[in-house]
């Protein structure tokens, strides 16, 4: 099937579920988008079981689309650059240690935790799988999205200091949870005899710190020709070359992409909006990248819902990823309870922040994308299913509950 059809009919489903919610279910907009999706999954699987030429389109649709590439090499750029221009550096700035730790030292604390239970898991099943795979595994499982939760906690009037540590961990730990992916994915790869500690510290260090450097340059060069001139049109086209041609060049000098668009996103929406664009620039800008943010998500959740077409239905499997479900969320709970805790001297740490921000850590397209990256030596079939289990239930259960949640603990504050 041509791309361009492909597209359409993407596009055109997304467009179609987005009026229904909008006009009739009342969903989240990304969340009622799945929740169709996976329904209309659910019957086409029905469906193909009696007559399976009704069904084989569809499903050939679906396997003819790359997800991993298409969200890891266009669409995770695109998402991670218009969350970021968003964001306001000076608040952000204030939460910046709290969400150091989550993005960093969380984010390892959440894989080594699943990666090691998984490990003891798979052996309670007697499914021998190496240590190593499932630590790939904890590290793409780790990554939190914001999307579906974010509007839910401002409607539930949640503080805004943790509003600003769910948006900027997310948007860190994306980056950071990419680069501890491809760090074990290198040590699986090359073999644990194979790679010293140094050469894995330098191999994160390339990647992350590069990222980091590489983001800064990147937004002050885009800075400084959206300061030279004024015309709405070209400064939107110019941030559109630092995400697309940006995310290109890191892929090449192989530094980390998603922390390098978070950075030039933020540089981008500060300094750049403040000291190098026009109101009517600044205007439109923050509309063209809010749409492009809005069309993306519903594409993305779109395709997560749809994705239950090519998911291999093993029942140890799902097994698995329910009780996996709770190794996730109790090492999610480890690693923002234990580095805040420990910091809570030297930190803003509000009251009920630790169960929010536990319980709103949604998982995401990102982690679907990494598992589908796996090659089929490294149990592909077996972490895609568990991490579609997951993510679903991350989407769907904690994503419905977490404004009551908010809106019933802050009341009582």
């Amino acid at each position: 099937m041509k791309l361009y059809t492909v597209l359409t009919v993407i596009i055109s489903i997304s467009a179609v579920f987005a009026y229904i919610n909008y006009r009739y279910i009342k969903l989240p907009n990304t969340i009622g988008i799945m929740v169709m999706s996976l329904i209309c999954s659910a019957l086409l699987v029905t469906i193909g079981h009696f007559v399976p030429s009704w069904s084989g389109t569809v499903i050939d649709m679906i396997r003819s689309i790359d997800f991993q590439q298409l969200l890891m090499d266009a669409m995770l750029s695109f998402l991670l650059f218009a969350g970021a221009i968003h964001v306001n550096y000076a608040s952000l700035k204030r939460e910046k240690w709290p969400i150091a730790i989550m993005a960093t030292i969380g984010t390892l604390i959440s894989t080594f935790v699943v990666g090691y239970v998984t490990h003891l898991l798979f052996g309670l099943f007697d499914m021998q799988v190496g240590f190593v795979y499932c630590l790939l595994f904890g590290a793409l499982i780790s990554p939190t999205d914001p999307i579906a939760v974010l509007g839910i906690l401002k409607r539930a009037k949640i503080p805004h200091s943790i509003e600003l540590k769910v948006t900027g961990e997310s948007l860190f730990n994306d980056g950071v949870a990419v680069v501890v992916f491809v760090t074990i994915m290198q040590i699986a790869r090359a073999g644990l005899d194979n790679m010293s500690p140094i050469s894995v510290g330098e191999l994160f260090l390339v990647e992350a710190v590069g990222g980091i450097i590489y983001g800064i340059a990147l937004g002050y060069v885009g800075f400084f020709m959206l300061r030279s001139i004024d015309n709405y049109q070209v400064e939107v086209l110019i941030t559109v070359a630092i995400v697309m041609g940006g995310y290109s060049l890191a892929s090449v000098l192989h530094i980390s992409g998603p922390l390098a668009m978070v950075v030039a996103g933020i540089i981008t929406g500060n300094q750049g909006k403040e000291y190098a664009m026009s109101h009517t620039t600044r205007d439109y800008l923050g509309k063209f990248w809010e749409v492009i943010d809005e069309i993306l998500n519903a594409i993305l959740f779109l395709l997560i819902g749809f994705e239950l077409l090519v998911i291999e239905f093993d029942s140890t499997l799902f097994l698995i990823g329910a009780i996996t479900i709770l190794v996730v969320l109790a090492a999610r709970l480890i690693s923002v309870a234990f580095p805040l805790l420990a910091l809570k001297r030297f930190i803003n740490l509000e009251k009920n922040a630790i169960g929010i921000l536990t319980w709103g850590g949604l998982r995401g397209g990102i982690s679907v994308a990494l598992a589908l990256s796996l090659p089929d030596a490294m149990y592909r079939s077996e972490f895609v299913t568990i991490t579609y289990v997951v993510v679903v239930f991350s989407i769907i259960v904690q994503g419905l509950t977490i404004g009551k949640l908010a809106k019933r603990v802050f009341k009582s504050t």
